[in-house]
């Protein structure tokens, strides 16, 4: 059984502004890539943590059954929200710390919601290092967003 791999990346023209993600995902058989697939999509308004949260739903919604599945991001954000913050947001009703509303609570909730069927290891890495995958991301992101920006 091959290991898959999702690396998952957002951007944005302006914050708020034109906006896209992609993600690459990649069955392994050791170091060999036995199946690749890529996904990629946009918006016209919004913030470049909600398309680095909507690469990650997008990675384990596409999943037709449970999957064990690495999710690699370059986003803190995402990383530290889904593994840390997201346990106290849900005790406190999708409230902060200091009581105030989570931003991007929907999608919270989405990916929450999306990774319960799966097996999701958590992984970050730092972005625009040399790291192909996440180049290729990156420019899957950047592809879903031109539909979308006005020259």
């Amino acid at each position: 059984m091959p290991d898959l791999y999702a690396y998952t990346d957002g951007a944005c023209s302006g914050n708020p502004g034109p906006g896209g993600w992609g993600v690459l995902m990649l069955a392994r058989e050791g170091e060999a890539v036995v199946k690749e697939r890529t996904l990629q999509g946009g918006e016209a308004l919004t913030t470049n943590n909600r398309m680095e949260l909507m690469a990650a739903i997008s990675a384990l919604e596409a999943l037709t059954r449970p999957t064990e599945i690495t999710i690699v991001t370059d986003s803190a954000y995402v990383k530290n929200g889904v593994t840390t913050w997201i346990h106290g947001w849900k005790r406190n009703g999708w409230k902060t710390a200091e009581k105030k509303p989570v931003k991007n609570a929907e999608l919270w909730e989405r990916l929450d919601a999306a990774q319960q069927r799966h097996k999701v290891a958590w992984r970050w890495i730092k972005g625009h290092a040399g790291h192909a995958e996440n180049e290729r991301a990156d420019e899957l992101a950047r592809a879903g967003m031109a539909p979308f920006k006005t020259r």
